[in-house]
């Protein structure tokens, strides 16, 4: 390209480190991107990279890493109770994130096993679960450790309805609990009357319903739906309004004929219709699937999970087993619900990263514009967040198909390598819960992982390569 070209366009400009020099070019009408970039924080850092880029396994681990995620499957074939599905028993709970103790549990994890603690009927007061599970009389692990995924706080209990996806390629399984709606939910952090009578009816009514109506099928496809509903706007994450239409088509007609109670369908479409986050707790152990299909590789440097439980953030790479790499978790920077702002939210929370990490939320945020008035920002931040994840990943996934960059595949297969020698941090969509306990939710934006996750990861995958030489 000629200079002559280059100046036939307006300029745009992309800019790292002090923002001096951004706000200059803008003031001149310049387009700039900004790119929060850093070099390795230190000469371990650097040294762990130099011997990770060495290891001669790492390129075709790789490879092999991301085309078992591109050929990964994910059905919906059982809606049911978690103590069938995953043999959870009264009194243990899983949860998002890496594994936490009470003592450095976030008020919203606090709050969703207070209130996990009241629905099962194990404490008849706020106060008296609170005591409990601060004395050790429950107990609780990731959501993760079982396979499973949950948002936000992802509290599960054993009378919470799961979905059950299925990866028909291997038969793999991952679940996830039924979406709650928006607000004073569990998942954010909330416990009063009015969050226990809608898990009670969950238990009750939705979950038997869409139980009913799904025996009647062969199952539901839900990679497919997922790579519809990226060309009709929703980005997986932070909006999944067609995905959850697109579901209730699939399901709705055996749901009818399954001989349930009329008004128990009425309602239970009501409620579905009524909540376009819905199709969230089916794209998340869809995600899971994708990721999982690439662990256990030796020499891969590519993330299988991004978690949080609303105090550290963790991930998992293919080459390290299930080791969970951490740091702190970090506040969003988004739009506020009502009158809460900054200091009434809590760090982030939720397994519903595996959504960035199997290559859609914030990855796709170009196939999905309108999400920014959902999480600040303007049309060109939703382009220019997605072209930048390109330079951390190993792949495109042509099944999740981009129609504004001329259906161009979602940035795929996140490399740790790739995040500390550019120092481009994964670009994540998210809710905020309140930090107060019994709160719920205060607002939704945009977050990404702290550095030491991914510099803990190399440090562990330099361990573990051949010697040099």
């Amino acid at each position: 390209m000629s200079t002559q070209d280059l100046l036939a366009a307006p300029p745009a400009v992309v800019t790292a480190g002090v923002s001096l020099f951004s706000d200059a070019l803008r003031r001149q009408g310049a387009q700039v991107t900004e790119v929060d970039w850093t070099p390795p924080r230190s000469t371990a850092a650097a040294a762990n990279l130099a011997r990770v880029l060495a290891d001669p396994r790492r390129e075709q681990a790789n490879e092999l890493a991301v085309q078992r995620m591109l050929a990964a499957g994910a059905r919906l074939v059982a809606v049911r109770p978690a103590a069938e599905a995953l043999g959870l028993e009264r009194g243990h709970f899983l949860h998002a994130g890496p594994p936490i103790d009470w003592e450095h549990a976030s008020g919203p994890l606090r709050g969703a096993l207070i209130g996990a603690v009241l629905f099962e009927g194990l404490a008849e007061t706020p106060e008296a679960a609170e005591r409990a599970l601060a004395a050790g009389d429950f107990t609780w692990e990731p959501c993760h450790h079982h396979g499973a995924v949950g948002p936000m706080a992802g509290v599960v209990s054993a009378s919470m309805w799961m979905f059950e996806l299925i990866d028909p390629a291997d038969g793999r399984r991952s679940w996830c609990s039924l979406n709650e709606g928006l607000g004073k939910v569990l998942r954010y952090g909330a416990y009063d009357d009015s969050v226990i009578t809608r898990l009670r009816w969950m238990r009750d009514v939705l979950g038997p319903v869409l139980a009913s109506g799904l025996a009647r099928t062969d199952g539901v496809d839900i990679a497919a739906i997922i790579a519809q509903m990226v060309q009709m706007g929703d980005e997986g994450h932070n909006r999944n309004r067609a995905g959850t239409l697109m579901l209730m088509r699939d399901l709705l007609p055996d749901i009818i004929e399954s001989g349930a109670d009329p008004a128990d369908v009425a309602e239970t479409v009501r409620f579905v219709g009524g909540n376009d986050h819905f199709f969230l707790n089916l794209v998340m152990p869809a995600c899971k699937l994708i990721t999982g299909a690439a662990a256990g590789i030796p020499g891969s440097s590519v993330v299988t999970v991004m978690a949080r439980n609303g105090t550290e953030f963790g991930i998992q790479t293919a080459g390290t087993g299930n080791a969970w790499f951490t740091g702190p978790a970090q506040l969003a920077k988004g739009m506020f619900l009502g009158d809460y702002g900054p200091d009434d939210a809590n760090p982030d929370i939720g397994d519903s990263a595996i959504t960035e990490t199997a290559g859609i939320g914030g990855f796709a945020m170009a196939a999905a514009p309108a999400i920014v008035r959902f999480v600040g920002g303007e049309v060109s931040d939703a382009l220019a967040a997605t072209r930048l994840m390109y330079q951390v990943t190993s792949a495109e996934n042509p099944r999740f198909a981009i129609p504004i960059l001329d259906f161009r595949g979602t940035p795929t297969g996140i490399d740790v390598a790739k995040v500390v020698d550019t120092g481009v941090l994964p670009q994540i969509n998210t809710g905020m819960a309140g930090r107060v306990a019994g709160v719920g939710q205060v607002g939704a934006g945009l977050v990404n992982p702290p550095v030491e996750c991914f510099e803990g990861a190399l440090a562990a995958l330099a361990e573990a390569a051949p010697p040099l030489g």
